[in-house]
């Protein structure tokens, strides 16, 4: 629909290329919902803001759905679905190749507005998409290698099969903070095991969404396979307890969680929840501490902190912490934020003004209760929900900037003695989805592999979720996982045949 699309950017005359110091702008028309493989007229007003995080812009409105709506689009992954399921895996991963190419081909329209959504450069935002589609032909090739078993019975002349199946329609509901890579990280998976879905993009970001929902127009999916609609809280509790919806798989906080747990409930639907995290970074004295102190501050900074991975709290070795601290201090004072549209190189926002008032409040708390300010922790003046990168020392491990997430690019630094103290430190802790140790020792390595309580390790880097993977969080940070042949088989359900012959 071009007419509720970007328009078009400048193109450089000599070059035909297009100019990047021209900033995308959207029509104020409304983006249109997206079901049954088409975009529907609203049904109802209802509608909802999207703003430029850097520069608080109003950059148009999508409309609401309501409940009506919702549960249409519900009844048409529905009776998709029937048709999608029994297509061969490898007729499925036709159309997942064919989708992969539209991303590609339109990753810089997605990019244009993931962009101006997120507060994130054109070119992340377009590398997303390209991400996103590389997601989307890993999955295709999982079609011939979705794969049942047989099982020796105890009982004589009789033979057990293990069929894998699809759940049914599944309810995506997708994060802010990458909602390009996310979604796709959740329906590739979801259709190349024989599911529809019903997709809930952020009510921050969901104009990259509908971007996508031109792709799924383009590649030819068969109509219902895929639907795209924003809503508000209640509708997407109307989605979630329908009675066809066989799996909820959200990337969240751990409140999100929780309701989306009592959602289940009501027709005993399947969660996959990656929700919180407080990744804590282990700092060995034999560490390259050049390095390390470099992968940290970038890890803490990148999209303004927020990332489920990011870290959040860095523990070194107390012969080292000194030294450590003012690499920190010096790597971290070299990050400039602003509106990345005018320089990529720049720190971005945080997505919105509620974000950025509740973390300077926890830095504000953490000082108070005895940490030192060694940079930041000033509230930006002017427009832009913007946070300088902050740098806290001193902290304690029953500090809430320690024990709570903070979403943020804000960084406290605790001291320990020796690796058994890290660890019950890094331990002590309700989040346990990713973890770092930087150190040179092999037995040091091995034996946080072997003791750390989180779902991934990364040693001697800062954690970017391979994709051929699982990541899967511990205690409160999820349920289930994503990535990789495990996250994959999270949409399936097993049938067992007892053949007795």
């Amino acid at each position: 629909m071009p007419d509720k699309s970007f328009v078009q950017p400048a193109i450089d005359d000599k070059t035909g290329g297009i100019d990047k110091n021209k900033r995308w702008a959207m029509h104020m028309r409304i983006e249109r919902n997206f079901v049954n493989g088409q975009f529907i007229e609203p049904a109802s007003a209802a509608l909802i803001a999207v703003y430029n995080p850097a520069t608080e812009a109003l950059l148009g409105h999508v409309s609401g759905a309501t409940a009506e709506e919702a549960t249409a689009a519900v009844d048409a992954a529905t009776i998709a679905q029937k048709l999608w399921g029994k297509l061969t895996s490898i007729e499925r991963a036709e159309h997942l190749r064919a989708l992969a190419a539209a991303l590609e081909d339109r990753a810089e329209a997605i990019g244009a507005a993931l962009a101006a959504e997120s507060g994130k450069s054109v070119s992340d935002a377009s590398n997303e998409a390209r991400y996103a589609a590389q997601i989307t032909r890993y999955h295709a090739e999982w079609a011939r290698r979705i794969e049942g078993e047989i099982i020796p019975s105890d009982s004589p002349d009789e033979n057990l099969f293990l069929h894998r199946e699809p759940i049914g329609v599944v309810a995506c509901l997708i994060p802010f903070n990458y909602p390009v890579y996310t979604l796709l990280r959740k329906i590739a998976p979801a259709l190349i095991t024989g599911n529809t879905v019903v997709v809930r993009p952020s009510n921050n970001t969901p104009t990259s969404a509908f971007e996508i929902a031109k792709a799924v127009q383009q590649s030819g999916m068969p109509a219902g396979v895929i639907n795209i609609l924003t809503m508000d809280h209640a509708t997407a509790a109307a989605v979630c307890t329908h009675k066809s919806i066989g799996l909820i798989t959200l990337t969240g906080s751990v409140n999100a969680g929780r309701i989306v747990l009592d959602y289940c409930k009501a027709n005993i639907a399947k969660p996959s929840l990656e929700l919180g995290g407080k990744t804590p970074a282990i700092i060995e004295a034999d560490a390259d501490l050049e390095a390390a102190a470099t992968a940290v501050i970038a890890s803490k900074t990148t999209h303004c902190g927020q990332l489920c991975t990011a870290v959040e709290r860095v523990y070194v070795q107390e012969s080292i912490y000194d030294r450590f601290l003012d690499l920190l201090k010096s790597k971290i004072a070299e990050v400039k934020f602003g509106d990345r549209a005018t320089d990529a190189s720049l720190m971005g926002p945080l997505a919105n003004s509620s974000s950025q008032k509740n973390i300077h409040a926890m830095v504000e708390r953490a000082v108070a209760d005895g940490a030192t300010l060694e940079c930041g922790g000033v509230l930006p003046q002017g427009r832009g929900h913007f946070y300088p990168p902050t740098l806290l020392s001193g902290c304690r491990q029953d500090m809430e900037i320690v024990q709570e997430e903070i979403f943020g690019p804000v960084l406290p630094v605790l001291k320990y003695r020796d690796i058994d103290e890290a660890l019950t430190m890094a331990n002590d802790h309700q989040f346990g989805l990713a973890s770092v140790l930087y150190t040179e020792n092999y037995r040091t390595a091995q034996k946080v592999a072997n003791a750390i309580e989180a779902g991934e390790l990364y040693v001697n880097r800062t954690p970017a979720d391979p994709y051929q993977g699982y990541h899967a969080g511990w205690k409160r940070s999820g349920l289930g996982g994503d990535d990789g042949k495990h996250g994959m088989l999270e949409f399936t359900q097993t049938r067992l045949v007892v053949m007795k012959y």
